[in-house]
């Protein structure tokens, strides 16, 4: 297997609310030791509910936030915040909403010349504009649509603009943060077999934010399953799949729908409360929710744990 273009360590991003004037802030563990690696060309998807930590994983891995504690490296570098100008053309980002990304006052042109005006200096303007259209077709828009406004567009076009964007500085590696759950379902077919055509022939690395399993599987290599801020479960897609080890993974397999009407699969309801991330237990904190739990997941946190296929469980599924 090829090195990993991108490889992080122990990512932990913490926020200080509240306090007043007089008072001690509170703190929200948004991201806590997360550790993970993407070779070149693969795809790493990573799932868990709204609140999980998956867009501020997004965050600090294209440089918008630092992370708390930790450190990544793309394609060897280490990133700190003094390296973050020299870094950044190699990882962008593709947003979940195609209409809010897009600036309803500049014209199709001007919001993909945008990039290389800002980060390519030496570059003419009719070799922007060859940029530009070369990237438009590399994505499925038209030259006619050169000139135009995003409010022309339909959804699914829109966000072939976010993606030829997110081309223009030539990255290795691009974030796409759930990019197709705005989409019609079968606008969303469409987009995600554009990524695959361009992850296969640009090379490109992907780490996918979703909360959408079926999708996940349409897209992935590996996968990793988030719960408030920390990684509970790694693995391949055919093994978290096939026999997830953790009861959360469990659950949200559970959930997902089937096409096969035959075939029939029993909901799995998660009782209990979700811990507030401003008091996170100091024992697993899946345990109030989880039909599994015994006293010591509520007296102490597993370690994701394994060989190759992770969990972070001291009773998980299939022993």
């Amino acid at each position: 297997m090829s090195a990993p273009v991108v490889q992080a360590s122990g990512l932990s991003r913490v926020y200080e609310v509240g306090g007043g004037l007089f008072g001690k802030p509170q703190e929200i563990r948004a991201l806590s030791e997360v550790s993970f690696a993407i070779p070149r060309g693969k795809t790493l998807a990573v799932v868990g509910e709204s609140g999980c930590g998956k867009s501020t994983l997004a965050r600090v891995v294209t440089m918008i936030e630092p992370p708390s504690a930790g450190s990544f490296a793309i394609d060897g570098t280490e990133v700190t915040p003094d390296r973050w100008d020299g870094l950044r053309d190699a990882v962008q980002i593709v947003f979940q909403d195609p209409y809010g990304s897009l600036n309803p006052r500049q014209r199709i042109s001007a919001i993909l010349g945008e990039p290389l005006k800002i980060n390519r200096k030496g570059m003419s303007r009719a070799d922007r504009e060859a940029k530009v259209r070369e990237v438009m077709g590399l994505v499925g828009l038209r030259p006619e649509f050169y000139d135009r406004y995003p409010h022309m567009f339909s959804g699914g076009q829109r966000q072939r603009i976010a993606v030829a964007r997110a081309l223009m500085l030539e990255p290795k590696v691009l974030v796409l943060d759930e990019p197709v759950s705005a989409l019609d379902l079968s606008v969303q077919s469409q987009i995600l077999n554009l990524l695959l055509e361009l992850q296969d022939r640009l090379g490109l690395t992907y780490l996918f934010i979703s909360h959408d399993l079926s999708v996940v599987r349409h897209v992935c290599d590996e996968i990793m399953v988030m719960y408030l801020g920390r990684a509970v479960e790694t693995g391949t897609k055919d093994q978290v799949f096939d026999s997830p080890r953790h009861p959360y993974t469990l659950a949200l397999l559970s959930a997902t729908p089937v096409a096969d009407p035959a075939r029939r699969k029993e909901r799995i309801k998660l009782t209990g409360e979700l811990p507030s991330p401003l008091n996170i237990p100091s024992g697993c904190a899946f345990a109030a929710r989880c039909w599994k739990a015994r006293d010591r997941c509520r007296a102490e946190r597993p370690e994701l744990e394994g060989d190759g296929h992770k969990a972070a469980c001291f009773f998980p599924e299939g022993g």
